[in-house]
């Protein structure tokens, strides 16, 4: 089954989202592929091969999950509201130093 919100979106639309419920900026940076794999392994993974060729696959184009999909569900729930329930009110304060 594939789940998704009213639009796709990409990581500087993420960003842009948690800049807005932030009130800081937020950028959304590339990890450069030549460092996947260490990084992967300092995360505890052991063999981080698989999912470098899942990132090669989505990253190229390769996956796409529209095709034979059986059952594709999507919401009506903006990402700006989701952010903004993420983001809790006690973190935006903490994050204003209060």
């Amino acid at each position: 089954m594939e789940l998704e919100g009213p639009r796709r979106v990409s990581p500087n639309d993420l960003a842009a989202a948690f800049a807005a419920a932030l009130g800081n900026p937020v950028r959304a940076n590339v990890v450069p592929r030549e460092t996947w794999e260490e990084l992967f392994r300092s995360q505890g993974m052991h063999n981080p091969e698989p999912r470098m060729r899942m990132l090669d696959g989505f990253n190229s184009g390769w996956i796409e999950f529209e095709g034979g999909v059986i059952e594709r569900r999507k919401g009506d729930t903006p990402l700006e509201k989701v952010v903004n329930k993420l983001i809790s009110s006690t973190t935006r304060q903490q994050l204003a130093g209060v």
